[in-house]
């Protein structure tokens, strides 16, 4: 019976959870949850100088908010340093790496002929087979991994396909550093082995590394994780992602108002697909990910599409969850603090109330709210340009004539009042949008809104009266 399948998500605390790392994350997780197996969370913290607490909590917040959980605790790759030097340690009791201790000048020396002979800088093993009792004084070691010298390692890869390196290009690398601490290299294929990781996912930017992460395995005698190398994702334009494209940090997508259903729906497609399934659930995407369907091409990264689906899930969630959603992130929204101050019971159940009519129109959440700011707007409102041009003598004409139309409607219900505009304009021989353009521009400050007998059943009798009538008396 085959062992139950273990990925693992293994970002560097060095800044945010960047885009490029959420999708690797969402297909670790995917294919664990595919499988009934497990992902698990590495924090690859060995760089001391760059990494931080602060980039460590954004990366888990990212991952929480995004939906993504994983088994067990974070593991800290650093925490680990003393297994990493007892590997090492022991592959040089197993022969298959040894202590060299060429000096800084030796090392520049083989690069400066390497680069005269114009070739790329290889060590030349000058200390693979010399007796550690030629040491010279005051060097302290490095630990370097014996690697093949003859042939080639091959990375069967789920993605790439076999990649072919020959070995004569893979030299031999250090593993453990002068002063006792491992290489990135080395860590990673301890920790894999130790936590159980049967599945590596990760960026094809990775796929030279895995060579040389072979030859470690290799050496132990440890069975190679199965790989898949996934392409970048490059911008609209075919150039690598940068921040104008849309490289930005989770916490960057949060607060431009997509919800994480919609990211994880757009981020999977970024590189995989199922047919021609646009809009897919969770539960769909578990079901049909397989790591063999990902695309060897770069994918492009394109804000329309993510806004279409972002749409798409603003309009299939509950109206009280979506408004907890937009509260959510009206702190981080410019003008979101007015909001906030207003928000009570009444006006809560008044932005639930209006969802159905603002979220057909919008495609973030920092668009709904922008939208729903006319609930919150003290009388007198400020006109817009646009809505201040609808209110010329005409368009007060129209109000004045249509004030006590309103007043005397006792169901204060959209429909209801849509029925008194339309008796109004047919009276006076008006076109409904001639009604209804100056009531929008009075009743919300703008020249769009909701419909406009939304706004009104919305607002309520005494607010919209009001808001009409501030217009009218100027």
């Amino acid at each position: 019976m085959s062992s139950p399948v273990v990925t693992r998500f293994a970002p560097s605390p060095t800044g945010y959870l960047h885009i490029g790392g959420a999708r690797t994350a969402l297909f670790n997780w995917l294919y664990a949850k595919h499988t009934g197996g497990k992902m698990l969370l590495r924090i690859e913290d060995t760089d001391r100088e760059r990494s931080s607490e602060a980039a460590v909590t954004a990366i888990l917040d990212g991952l929480t908010w995004l939906g993504l959980d994983w088994d067990g605790e974070a593991v800290s790759q650093y925490a680990r340093a003393g297994r990493h030097r007892e590997v090492a340690e022991e592959l040089v009791a197993k022969g298959k790496a040894y202590y060299c201790y060429a000096s800084p000048a030796e090392l520049e020396e083989m690069r400066e002929k390497a680069r005269a002979e114009s070739r790329p800088p290889r060590y030349d093993g000058r200390w693979r087979d010399r007796d550690p009792k030629e040491a010279p004084e005051g060097i302290k070691p490095v630990i370097r991994v014996k690697a093949p010298q003859e042939g080639e390692t091959v990375v069967h890869d789920q993605v790439q396909g076999d990649v072919r390196f020959p070995n004569k290009d893979l030299d031999d690398f250090i593993i453990l550093r002068s002063d006792g601490t491992p290489t990135y290299m080395h860590a990673v294929v301890v920790d894999d082995h130790d936590m159980g990781v049967t599945h590596i996912i990760r960026g094809d930017d990775h796929l030279t590394n895995a060579a040389r992460q072979t030859v470690i395995y290799n050496a132990m005698g440890w069975d190679v994780p199965v790989m898949g190398h996934i392409p970048l994702i490059h911008g609209a334009d075919g150039a690598k992602l940068s921040k104008r494209h849309g490289a930005l940090g989770v916490e960057a997508y949060r607060a431009m108002g997509y919800l994480p259903a919609a990211l994880r729906n757009y981020l999977v497609r970024l590189g995989w697909s199922h047919g021609d399934d646009e809009i897919m659930s969770d539960a769909q995407m578990i079901e049909w990910f397989e790591i063999s369907d990902i695309n060897r091409g770069a994918s492009r990264f394109d804000f329309q599409k993510l806004e279409a689906i972002n749409g798409h899930y603003m309009r299939i969630t509950d109206d009280a969850a979506l408004v907890e959603a937009m509260i959510a992130i009206l702190p981080e929204m410019e003008g979101g603090e007015a909001i906030l101050n207003r928000l009570n019971d009444t006006t809560r159940q008044q932005l639930v109330a209006a969802m159905p009519g603002l979220k057909e129109r919008a495609k973030t959440l920092v668009e709904l709210a922008d939208s729903a700011k006319y609930l919150f707007d003290e009388r007198p409102l400020t006109l817009d340009d646009k809505a201040a041009a609808l209110l010329n003598d005409e368009g007060l004409s129209v109000l004045a004539g249509v004030l006590p139309e309103l007043a005397a409607v006792d169901d204060w219900t959209a429909s209801a009042l849509d029925a008194a505009v339309r008796v109004y304009a047919e009276k006076t021989e008006l076109k409904l949008g001639k009604v209804a353009q100056p009531l929008r521009a009075a009743l919300t400050g703008r020249a769009t809104s909701p419909g406009v007998f939304d706004v009104l059943e919305v607002l309520g009798r005494d607010e919209s009266l009001g808001r009409i009538k501030d217009q009218v008396k100027g």
